[in-house]
């Protein structure tokens, strides 16, 4: 009885800190975000210019370490870290393999979305569109997801079509 008693009591103290953090603001606010914290390895930015410039492609190189093409400005509203948006989208491998598309517009926060997107879509206004070149670290790193290889650069072209 006087184990259980024990367990118990240190299962409420581990709760409670825990709660106590919760409580305390410990945890970073996901509207907090500063796009240029977070920098993609020199190796990898080397990888998607020596991408682009095989493939004769003058993109902007944003501080994280993605780079972009504006093809339509828009002329709506900035996103914000934690704006929702609908886009339409393509993305690919550099390999052109076609891995996800949406042609009908989708829903998301921008918080929610790989930090690729998160860093780029800001710079463009709704009713805009955009090619996105995204290295591994601001994409899906070294982890395989569906038919994305670990370590890929992922090329993105989204139709910002509304900021909410």
């Amino acid at each position: 009885m006087k184990i259980m008693l024990k367990k118990i009591l240190i299962g409420f103290v581990v709760l409670a800190s825990f709660t106590g953090c919760l409580k305390s603001g410990n945890f970073p606010d996901p509207c907090d975000y500063d796009p240029c914290e977070f920098k993609a390895p020199d190796a990898e930015i080397q990888n998607v210019q020596t991408y682009l410039t095989a493939n004769s492609i003058p993109a902007i190189q944003h501080c994280s370490g993605l780079f972009y093409v504006i093809e339509t400005q828009g002329t709506g509203a900035n996103p914000q870290t934690c704006s929702n948006i609908n886009v339409k989208y393509e993305g690919r491998l550099t390999n052109g393999t076609l891995f996800d598309s949406n042609s009908q517009g989708v829903t998301f926060n921008l918080s929610e979305v790989i930090n690729g997107w998160r860093n780029a879509l800001p710079v463009l206004k709704a009713g805009g569109r955009m090619h996105l070149f995204v290295p591994p670290s601001l994409g899906y790193g070294s982890s395989a997801v569906g038919s994305i290889p670990p370590h890929s650069i992922l090329v993105f072209t989204i139709d910002l079509v509304a900021v909410q």
